[in-house]
């Protein structure tokens, strides 16, 4: 698949998306509703994600509502495109929340937004922060449910260098706060492993031609490459290094590299393509198999891969949920003051708040064409000292 057609299928799906994110069974309830915003990305350069976020968030309401609701009230839920800069998703958070009375917000969107929205949140309503992230988030009323540097890469560079003989590192990512934190941890990593970094390098957002960057890894003699590259820009420098003809010799590991990511990439070009998470569709457990299979029949043959990123929307749904059974309120104090514990079953299994994270079983799989099949688990890993 071509890169244009790629990211005219992620808008088509976005939008499509819009469609059927409607929910239903609302003339069951009492008319009071909680309205609950969910800033995903729906444009911009990690607009590829939104759609299968939409999609998982989606079902995790319809299912809470057919078991009775929140509190037994209603889910509403308010989908707002925050693939844009944090100014700007700022202003659409505050108008939901002060204008349509929002009672909570889940967030999968980059860590410069999230910084944006715990400033202007303070703790006053409840914020669940799904995505993969850097680490280090402590605010009041904030909740964590993506993997942190310690999960991703602190079990799994010294297995990769060791498996794979890899010793010199090259580091590239766009230029914002989750790469260059990411890979300020990943250094010690790489050291501890015995290894070295040869090159580290940020590129903006717009960026649409590697030939610089690529030229540098092959001539820094790195035989690893660890991509901190978002959505589009991972898409269109994965590509790259294959037509450069690095495939075959550098192995690359990517920790926001998901299944929408690879098929924009092709199987042709994912040789050699490693990526962390803790969760993929090719998960095989009895949890993940279920929620592939409600996927699958509620949005159809054709949806948008599951992954990660969008799954873990779907997780942000059912915390929401437990938070608000354990306090039986949405009352953000009430909940910060009991959250610690506080616990939940989803597709990847059970997660239990400690210190506003979760640990969990984190996966590597390596690129088969165009899916990715797990070939070693690390399990239960601490998210890392946060708030301590």
């Amino acid at each position: 698949m071509q890169r244009r057609e790629f990211v005219k299928t992620a808008i088509g799906l976005a939008a499509l998306a819009g469609i059927v994110a409607k929910p239903f069974g609302a003339t069951a309830f009492a008319a009071d509703p909680v309205k609950v915003g969910i800033l995903i990305p729906l444009s911009g350069p990690a607009g590829l994600f939104g759609p299968s976020s939409q999609m998982s968030a989606q079902l995790a309401v319809d299912e809470i509502n057919a078991a009775g609701g929140l509190l037994g009230r209603m889910i509403e839920p308010e989908f707002v495109d925050v693939g844009g800069p944090p100014a700007d998703a700022t202003q659409a958070a505050l108008k939901l929340w002060k204008g349509q009375k929002a009672e909570a917000f889940i967030g999968m969107h980059d860590s410069a937004v999230r910084g944006a929205l715990t400033n202007l949140f303070k703790g006053q309503v409840p914020y669940i922060y799904t995505p993969v992230y850097e680490g280090g988030e402590c605010s009041a009323g904030t909740y964590v449910l993506g993997e942190t540097p310690s999960q991703q890469l602190e079990p799994v560079i010294p297995w990769l260098s060791a498996e794979k003989g890899i010793t010199k590192w090259y580091l590239i990512g766009n230029d914002y706060n989750w790469p260059r934190d990411t890979n300020a941890a990943a250094k010690a990593y790489i050291e501890a492993a015995g290894g070295s970094v040869v090159g580290e390098e940020y590129l903006p957002f717009t960026v649409d031609n590697f030939d610089s960057s690529l030229a540098k890894i092959k001539e820094s003699g790195a035989d690893g490459v660890l991509i901190t590259l978002v959505g589009g820009a991972s898409v269109g420098f994965n590509r790259a290094f294959a037509s450069f003809g690095l495939a075959d010799d550098v192995v690359r590991l990517g920790t926001l590299i998901e299944e929408n990511t690879l098929a924009g990439i092709g199987a042709e070009n994912s040789k050699n393509l490693f990526s962390s998470a803790g969760y993929f569709a090719s998960i095989d457990t009895p949890a993940a198999k279920a929620f592939a299979d409600k996927y699958k029949a509620k949005n159809g043959a054709d949806a948008p891969a599951l992954n990660a990123l969008g799954q873990s929307v779907y997780d942000g749904v059912l915390l929401l949920d437990a938070l608000a059974k354990k306090t039986g309120s949405l009352d953000a104090s009430a909940m910060d003051a009991a959250a610690e514990g506080t616990s939940y079953d989803g597709p990847r299994g059970s997660a239990t708040l400690s210190g506003r994270h979760v640990s969990k079983d984190i996966f590597l799989a390596e690129a088969d064409g165009a899916s990715f099949n797990v070939i070693q688990t690390f399990s239960n890993v601490d998210a890392g000292n946060n708030c301590g």
